[in-house]
C-alpha cells in the first residue's frame, strides 16, 4: 500500500481543508412577469411565471391575498 514520503505540514493540511467551507450565496433575480426577487432557472413563487409564459397556475384568491399555496 502506498504511503507518502513526507509529513503534510499544518499549513498544506489547513489550506486543504479551508476549502471544504466555500459557500456560495444563491443568484437571485428580478423576475421578468412581476419584478419579485426569485431564484434564477426556477418558476416565481410570487406570479407562478418562468421564462415570460405562466407555468403555474394561481387561483385567484391566492392573488388577492398573495400568500402561497399550502404546497409550497
Amino acid at each position: 500500500m502506498p504511503v507518502p514520503k513526507r509529513r503534510t505540514t499544518p499549513s498544506k493540511r489547513g489550506m486543504r481543508r479551508a476549502n471544504h467551507d466555500k459557500v456560495t450565496p444563491p443568484n437571485v433575480v428580478p423576475c421578468a412577469n412581476c419584478s419579485a426577487p426569485s431564484l434564477s432557472h426556477q418558476v416565481c413563487r410570487s406570479c407562478g411565471y418562468y421564462a415570460g409564459r405562466a407555468v403555474v397556475a394561481k387561483k385567484a384568491a391566492d392573488e388577492a391575498t398573495g400568500s402561497a399555496p399550502a404546497g409550497e
